[in-house]
Parts: structure tokens; C-alpha cells; sequence
């Protein structure tokens, strides 16, 4: 008896809200997703219980190996560090150049907006890695005397700039054209040239809207810094993995991953408020 009246009640409140009808399936594969997710927690952790969790952790987590290995690790990662600052000031330039040279209005203009976008193409679409490999070895094999004597971490810089240069041309691109036209227009009319305008109207509005994204790239790329160890730089990877090969231990490779993550995490962090900041700007406006 109950149950009917309660089949009645479920029945008429779908029926007086039909939205609700329509997320019910939405909530019982949440459920069950959440159920499943759960069971294999519990799983997991009975199966390390019983299987070794003291040996995932001297394999991981020794301290003495965290301690005989930070020296050499935060030497190294001090090398990421100086890698990403010195990339991210050229990327920031050289990804300005990139668009505005895809940009670029005219028909003789047309070679340097097809090199732009053949640029792009080519260096978002190559691994980062592959980038790396060829600019570090091949560039000293061309017998350019300039690359001959050029240090292992300019090759690192260079690869990471064009790289990372790809993506921010597009980022800049994206912010450009979301200034409205009318901008352009309104200091066209004023007399300024197209240089002019794009250099005192249109580019620094769009360097406003697009500082999330540019972050969103860089978090990326003081990650990717640890991909410049193939080049033989003893960098934060290469001396965590030096230390782990000559010890068997793998808890300098994770108190490398604990640098990065407290260098990424604020940035993280801080990418979310300023997308939550213009989001709000923007509702306040509309």
C-alpha cells in the first residue's frame, strides 16, 4: 500500500515538472558511477594492505633517499626554473611577432601570413620531444659556427620558444580577434595607422583578455622543461633519475614531482580566480 502511494507521488511530480523526469536517468548513472568508483577505492586499499604497502612506500616515499637526494634535485630543478623564466619572457615576444605577422592585412603581405601559419601548423602539430631532439642535435651538425659554441641550455631555450611560440600566437590571435571591430575602426578614423592601431588600441586589450590562457601555456611549459633532459642537461630530471639508477630507489623522481607541483599549484590556482574574475566582470557588465 505504501509503496503504491509513493509510485502515485513520484509519478504526479514528474509529471507536474517534466525536467525533473529528464535528469533522473542523469542522477542514477551518477550514483552508480560514484558506487563503482568507491567499491574500487576500497578494493585498492585492501589490496595494498595486504600486499606490500611498506614496500610501495621505502619504493617511493624513502626519506632517507628524499634527503641524500635533494641537494642534487633542487640544484637541477633550479636549472627547470631558469629554463622556464628565460623561455617564457622570448615566448611572450616571439609569439607576438608570430600573430601579427598571420594577421597582417594586403596582398603583399600574403608569403609572410602563409610562413605564419605553416609555422604554426608545423610546431603544434610535432611532439615537444621530437622538437627538442632536432634542435639540440641537429643545429650543431649544420657546422654553423654560431651553433657549434652555443651551451646546451640556449638549445633547451630555443626548442622551448618555438614551441611554446605556436601555441601562444594562437592565444594572441584568439584575443585580438575578440576585440570587437568597432575599436579598429573608431581609431582608423581618429588617423591611426594600422600599426598604430593595433599597437595602441587593439593589442593591449586583447593581452588583458587572454592572461588566463597565456597561463594555462605556461604551466605547460615549466612542465615541459623536464623533457630538455634528452639534450644530456643535468637538469632536475636527469640528476633524480642518475640518483635513482645508482640506487634503485624512486623517491628522488617524486621529490622532483613535489617541486613542480608547488610551483604549478599557485599557478593553477591562480588561473582558476582570474577566469572567476572576468566571469563575474562579464555578468556584471551584461
Amino acid at each position: 500500500m505504501l509503496v503504491r502511494r509513493a509510485e502515485r507521488r513520484l509519478a504526479l511530480s514528474d509529471d507536474a515538472n517534466p525536467d525533473r523526469r529528464l535528469l533522473r536517468p542523469a542522477r542514477v548513472l551518477a550514483t552508480i558511477g560514484l558506487a563503482l568508483g568507491l567499491l574500487l577505492a576500497v578494493l585498492l586499499a585492501l589490496y595494498l594492505a595486504r600486499n606490500g604497502l611498506r614496500d610501495i612506500r621505502d619504493t617511493f616515499f624513502a626519506w632517507e633517499h628524499l634527503r641524500d637526494s635533494f641537494p642534487s634535485v633542487r640544484k637541477g630543478f633550479w636549472l627547470n626554473i631558469k629554463l622556464f623564466v628565460v623561455a617564457e619572457a622570448l615566448v611572450l615576444v616571439w609569439g607576438l611577432v608570430v600573430v601579427l605577422a598571420r594577421l597582417a592585412p594586403g596582398k603583399a603581405a600574403a608569403p609572410v601570413r602563409w610562413l605564419a601559419i605553416a609555422y604554426i601548423d608545423v610546431f603544434r602539430g610535432l611532439p615537444a620531444i621530437v622538437t627538442i631532439y632536432l634542435v639540440g642535435f641537429g643545429l650543431p651538425l649544420t657546422g654553423i659556427s654560431f651553433f657549434e659554441d652555443l651551451e646546451l641550455f640556449w638549445f633547451g631555450v630555443l626548442a622551448l620558444t618555438l614551441i611554446y611560440g605556436a601555441y601562444v600566437a594562437e592565444v594572441y590571435r584568439a584575443g585580438i580577434e575578440s576585440v570587437h571591430w568597432s575599436q579598429a575602426a573608431a581609431a582608423r578614423s581618429l588617423g591611426l595607422s594600422y600599426s598604430q592601431t593595433m599597437r595602441f588600441v587593439v593589442v593591449p586589450q586583447a593581452v588583458r583578455r587572454v592572461i588566463p590562457p597565456l597561463l594555462n601555456d605556461f604551466i605547460g611549459l615549466q612542465k615541459d622543461t623536464a623533457l630538455i633532459n634528452v639534450l644530456g642537461l643535468l637538469e632536475g630530471f636527469n640528476r633524480a633519475r642518475i640518483y635513482a639508477g645508482n640506487n634503485f630507489n624512486l623517491s628522488s623522481v617524486v621529490g622532483l614531482g613535489i617541486c613542480f607541483v608547488v610551483i604549478t599549484v599557485p599557478m593553477t590556482r591562480l588561473t582558476d580566480y582570474l577566469v572567476k574574475r572576468d566571469q563575474r566582470r562579464l555578468q556584471a557588465v551584461a
